[in-house]
């Protein structure tokens, strides 16, 4: 029997590197910029997650560095030694480096500057490089980390992670906003929103949440929308109200704002991020946000504009010191079509939105759980029910009472960090023109 040669690589540890000082070790890394000084040089040594300045001298080292340049890759040894000047607090006097790979081509973006100084779309265009820059990186560093503390406070709050299909059979939001699909001899769609398998799951496990791929066939072309993004979604049963289910997200962002400043401050400094408290999140009514923005002409309006978003978010902030505000009881008879009406007044709908620093971040509310219910608001918002039979299954044989919600991730993060454009919070993003890379 063979047995594999291969070894459990360790990937480099900046705590480990600091503990270290006096002692030599090993990195793999990416050269990040090279300075000839002349008798010596310092060779910036990009690793997965920091660039650690390294020093070159022919009198240390038992290995030249005639070839190694910007973005060659690197196996280096060297001693750590503490130097409060550089951007990590140490740097490594060289032992020995060699080269592991020479590109054949030289970068087509600056990627040793701060910032890499190109459009947007130049960015995009070049995408594989340009995230080799720190800065760029840092930003998919911070989104993981928003991830893992979404992930985490679900599962320590009895939620079960849970994984859905994306291509369906119908939309979960209506409309012409979908994206079809040749499924062998049947009409399929990309999935809109997981919320039809998120309602069903509610019956055999209470709780659950889903990390995935959302896709609207929007003809957007805005700094905020994109065609494919990430949905952080949950759903939840046995609520007495909508207010059950935004009391669970401000906990969880509570809980979020709290595990990035104690796991990514390296991120936040490199993205200069500001990383609010959330305390209580105030909530104002649809009906009182219309006339708190335009005043009593405004009574027949169904959603809000970017602009009273932003002018909403100016207003909590002034008003109750936050960058936080929930607008709930949308019109009835706007979709979704899932959405519950209010038994208190039912011109409006058990719905929410969370604007954030001026921009939308958060769809939710409670659900219809009554087949009876549910048939009837079908047939008022012009839906066939026949073409939910599947969906219906759920309700037919019994629902708890539930609600939930679905937070758009690049939106977050784009809010989170103060970038201009959505996109710069997509590794790879999707829109009416970029199918590529």
């Amino acid at each position: 029997m063979n047995v594999g040669k291969g070894k459990l690589l360790e990937e480099f540890s900046l705590e480990k590197a600091k503990a270290s000082v006096g002692s030599e070790i090993e990195i793999n890394a990416c050269a990040h910029k090279v300075k000839d000084m002349g008798g010596f040089a310092f060779i910036n040594l990009r690793t997965a997650r920091y660039v650690i300045q390294a020093v070159y001298s022919p009198d240390d080292c038992k290995d030249s560095i005639e070839g190694i340049r910007e973005g060659c890759f690197v196996k280096a040894t060297g001693v750590v030694r503490e130097e409060p000047r550089a951007y990590n607090g140490i740097e490594i006097k060289l032992t020995g480096i060699k080269l592991i790979h020479n590109p054949g081509n030289d970068y087509p973006l600056h990627v040793s500057a701060r910032k890499l100084g190109c459009s947007l779309d130049v960015n995009l265009d070049n995408r594989g490089v340009a995230l080799r820059n720190p800065v760029e990186r840092a930003v998919f560093k911070f989104q993981e980390g928003v991830v893992s503390a979404f992930r985490q406070f679900m599962l320590d709050n009895s939620f079960t992670e849970i994984h859905t299909p994306k291509i369906v059979a119908q939309g979960a939001e209506g409309g012409a906003n979908i994206f079809r699909l040749d499924y062998f001899d049947k009409e399929a769609f990309l999935n809109q929103s997981p919320q039809f398998y998120k309602q069903a799951a509610v019956a055999f496990f209470d709780r659950v949440f889903e990390i995935a791929p959302v896709y609207r066939a929007e003809k957007h072309s805005t700094s905020r929308h994109l065609n494919e993004y990430i949905g952080l979604d949950f759903e939840m049963g046995y609520i007495d109200s909508m207010y059950d289910v935004m009391e669970m997200e401000t906990a969880m962002l509570r809980f979020m704002m709290t595990y990035l400043k104690e796991n990514y401050a390296p991120e936040i400094k490199t993205l200069n991020a500001d990383i609010p408290e959330v305390t209580e999140i105030p909530a104002i009514k649809f009906e009182d946000a219309v006339a708190l923005i335009k005043g009593s002409k405004s009574k027949n309006k169904f959603d809000l504009e970017p602009e009273d978003e932003v002018f909403l978010c100016n207003w909590a902030k002034e008003n109750h010191g936050t960058e936080f505000i929930f607008v709930t009881n949308f019109p009835a008879s706007k979709p979704p079509f899932y959405a519950m009406d209010d038994k208190e007044d039912p011109r409006t709908a058990c719905k929410f939105d969370l604007l954030f620093r001026g921009l939308e971040i958060t769809t939710g509310g409670q659900r219809i759980h009554d087949y009876n219910e549910q048939l009837e608001k079908m047939k008022r918002q012009g839906l066939d029910p026949e073409d939910f039979k599947y969906y219906l299954d759920s309700h037919k044989y019994g629902l708890p009472p539930h609600g939930g919600l679905g937070i758009g991730l690049e939106r977050l993060v784009m809010k989170l960090l103060g970038l201009q454009n959505v996109r710069q919070a997509s590794m790879f993003p999707r829109d009416l023109v970029r199918l590529t890379p």
